[in-house]
């Protein structure tokens, strides 16, 4: 039986209308009920929305198309389950405390939320579509599908492992102790090495078909573009969503606790922010290494001078203040550059 069409031929007129229609349906909760307990669980539940939508209508079950699916399904129910276990346990999420109370800005949120869920969609949503189904398939199990399949069995690993490794962390310690064992001793951020490890396999898996000439044409161009799904995830943590809302706040706060600020500086300096590596070695590398190859980048990097209004951890005086009296009012304050 052929695909249904519906809309266009690639599914994404739907899949952006359910994306939408879902959304802002517990959009419409959270902010009426001031509830955040619904929003990571509406995140991650539309991922196996889409995926089973697209999958049902496509009415052409090759094994690659059921591969790439079932992992889409797969990563989405372990992050739904997650996130819905630990907001339980927490009770509501940090992150809308500025703009919970608040239309426009809440919306946003949302918003981005559905860009999230149907660009990262993508590769799965265009596999499943009548644009490419009708074409030939060769068999599952190339050397492109069995590096995607470990490439995303070693992703989802990372990710679930240092899920739990943080959770259990964070259960049995103060939170402003430093998260330096486990996968967290080789990468300041590995869940988010595993969550874009995962999708670029899965674009892997998805593509193979138009990479070894079996697709062509405008379906041709359209798999290859999907690839707009992963870049579009690792854009959101490196500069949005992810790495930026966790270091240079996470570190200002460390710095101005006073709390156990030179073991987390030594950990800082000494991991690498996502691409894991023995910290022996990454502590030696030159900057520049670190600010390319290993992605971190100026501003993620926390200054105690430009970024902080203490002088030192904690809030103590600078020792060349110390005794001076009321020569101190007069003494220059660093951190009148405060960005955050």
């Amino acid at each position: 039986m052929p695909a249904i069409h519906v809309l266009d031929d690639y599914y994404l007129a739907i899949t952006a209308l359910i994306t939408i229609g879902y959304q802002l349906f517990f959009f419409a909760i959270a902010y009426t009920c001031k509830f955040d307990k619904v929003t990571d669980f509406a995140g991650g539940s539309n991922f196996i929305i889409l995926a089973i939508t697209t999958l049902s209508l496509s009415h052409h079950h090759q094994a690659r198309q059921l591969v790439a699916t079932l992992f889409l399904i797969a990563w989405a129910i372990r992050l739904t389950l997650f996130l819905l276990f630990r907001i339980l346990k927490t009770g509501k999420d940090d992150r809308f405390d500025e703009m919970r109370q608040k239309f426009l800005p809440f919306l946003g949120f949302w918003v981005f939320q559905m860009l999230w869920v149907w660009t990262v969609s993508l590769p799965v949503t265009v596999l499943n579509s009548p644009a490419v189904t009708p074409y030939p398939q060769h068999r599952f199990g190339t050397g492109r599908d069995i590096a995607g399949v470990i490439m995303y069995s070693v992703g989802l690993g990372i990710e679930t492992v240092s899920d739990a490794q943080k959770y259990r962390f964070r259960s049995t310690h103060d939170g402003r102790a430093v998260c330096d064992g486990g996968l967290f001793a080789v990468s300041r951020h590995p869940n988010y090495f595993g969550e874009i490890l995962v999708h670029f396999a899965i674009y892997m898996i998805a593509v193979s078909s138009a990479a070894d000439g079996y697709v062509h044409g405008q379906a041709y161009k359209a798999l290859y573009a999907t690839i707009l799904g992963p870049f579009f995830l690792t854009f959101l943590l490196l500069f949005v969503s992810g790495i930026p809302l966790s270091e240079r706040p996470k570190a200002k706060a460390q710095y101005e606790s006073g709390n156990n600020w030179h073991s987390y500086k030594r950990w800082l300096d000494r991991t690498s922010i996502l691409i894991p590596f023995p910290p022996q070695l990454y502590e030696k590398m030159p900057t520049i290494l670190k600010r390319t190859v290993f992605l971190e980048f100026p501003m993620y990097v926390f200054d105690p001078k430009k970024h902080s209004d203490m002088s030192q951890p904690g809030g103590a005086a600078n020792e060349d203040q110390v005794g001076r009296g009321d020569d101190q009012d007069d003494a220059p304050q660093s951190g009148e550059e405060t960005l955050m």
